[in-house]
């Protein structure tokens, strides 16, 4: 088959991307999801706080994805559902299983919108029994809310991350104890707003700087130690301390869903795991464009809708000809940010607004975001504090970005005001 745009992914990335490119003129659009139905990881997603800024109303997760999914269906975009991409080729083949066999598919561009998969416990090297009762905390949020299964009724939470705090609020409405949220960081990897709904307001303890050293238990967990941390992050040992619990939840972190990239030869930032794009998210692969949570882990996910409708846009303007040049210019950090997504800047100048995404690496009170070319400040936002869980936006105008296609160097950070 050849299909002029094949969307990786129908969670909400996958569905905003073909929506975007269906707005603006394509119609030969399929979209490959691996699950038996689209929305992606919204649909396990039952609590509320998404679409403030999308609806400018909250709604719950699977509310969430029905809009887009709706707005799919009113378009008449093809999909196939239960169909799992094993591969994709640089020249945009794409090669997938699902109820028909094999499908082999010619793309004319290809949007990956994979999503992210949990840290799980072999990544972070927890010592001790491997007993049952170990779970991430996403895979514990789809036995208690689409399952009907509860983990555990005594739950340590090891990692602060929103999914975490979410299941923290959780666990404790279906009757469990939650002992103890245990991070290994001085702060909190979640939403502010998170840890106030989730934790403060049910009396749940956050134990900044302390980790899990050791699980115990024969069939089933029966206690974890933790210990406090020290300035190099090891455990103090003489110091730690035994908790009872029959579960814990690994809340540890996310990593894009890359395999396929790897597979089409993309460039993958080391910082993120996700692709290098350029301001049209086009990965150094032409053609194959990334967006969503397999490009960088977000905090909301009204922003990647917007980022995925922009990419879906950008496929569309691939399509009808307009193709990226080899002249780019790198954007590099300073001062505290870890990256920016685009990570490259196309030095054609396309007369739009441009946009950083970007994410700190600690928390910082009275900043300064700076977006500088050749040494000059182009834009600048005052902040009173920035946090490595919540995700920043610096957008520039027209004549703005115009001169950081210009210029010989790029580059994105903070500094501290005094």
């Amino acid at each position: 088959m050849k299909k002029d745009l094949v969307i990786i992914g129908g969670g909400p990335a996958g569905l905003a991307a073909a929506i975007g490119a269906y707005d603006k003129g394509v119609r030969d659009i399929l979209i490959l999801e691996r699950e038996p139905v689209l929305g992606g990881i919204l649909n396990q997603c039952i609590h509320n706080g998404f679409g403030l800024h999308t609806f400018k109303e909250e709604l719950t997760g699977p509310e969430y994805a029905h809009r887009y999914v709706k707005e799919v269906l009113a378009r008449g975009i093809e999909y196939k559902l239960s169909t799992t991409v094993i591969d994709v080729t640089p020249d945009r083949q794409v090669f997938a299983v699902g109820e028909e066999g094999l499908l082999h598919l010619q793309a004319g561009a290809i949007i990956l919108a994979c999503g992210c998969r949990e840290r799980p416990r072999g990544a972070i090297n927890i010592a001790g029994a491997r007993c049952a009762g170990v779970f991430s905390a996403g895979t514990a949020q789809k036995l208690v809310n689409m399952e009907g299964y509860m983990p555990g009724k005594e739950v340590v939470i090891l990692g602060s991350g929103d999914i975490g705090l979410i299941m923290a609020r959780r666990m404790t409405f279906e009757g469990a104890k939650v002992k103890a949220v245990v991070e290994l960081m001085p702060y909190s990897s979640g939403l502010n707003r998170n840890i106030v709904q989730c934790l403060n307001d049910f009396d749940i303890p956050l134990l900044f700087s302390h980790t899990v050293v050791e699980i115990k238990g024969k069939d089933r967990v029966s206690s974890v130690v933790i210990a406090p941390v020290d300035g190099k992050l090891q455990p103090i040992m003489d110091q730690a301390q035994e908790i009872s619990c029959d579960c814990l939840l690994l809340s540890v972190g996310l990593l894009p869903e890359n395999e396929l990239a790897k597979q089409a030869k993309v460039t993958l930032s080391p910082v993120t795991g996700g692709a290098e794009v350029d301001d049209s998210m086009m990965t150094a692969v032409e053609g194959v464009f990334e967006c969503g949570n397999v490009l960088h882990v977000h905090d909301l996910v009204d922003f990647v809708s917007q980022e995925s409708l922009h990419a879906g846009e950008c496929a569309a303007a691939y399509l009808a000809g307009k193709r990226p040049t080899a002249d780019k210019v790198r954007v590099g950090t300073f001062g505290g940010v870890r990256y920016t997504v685009p990570t490259l800047l196309n030095r054609e100048d396309d007369g739009e607004s441009l946009s950083f995404k970007m994410r700190v690496n600690n928390v910082y009170r009275k900043v300064r975001l700076k977006v500088m070319a050749d040494g000059e400040e182009v834009l600048g936002k005052n902040k009173q504090i920035v946090t490595p869980g919540e995700m920043e936006t610096l957008t520039l105008s027209p004549e703005q970005s115009a001169k950081l296609r210009g210029a010989k160097e790029v580059s994105v950070g903070l500094e501290v005001r005094a």
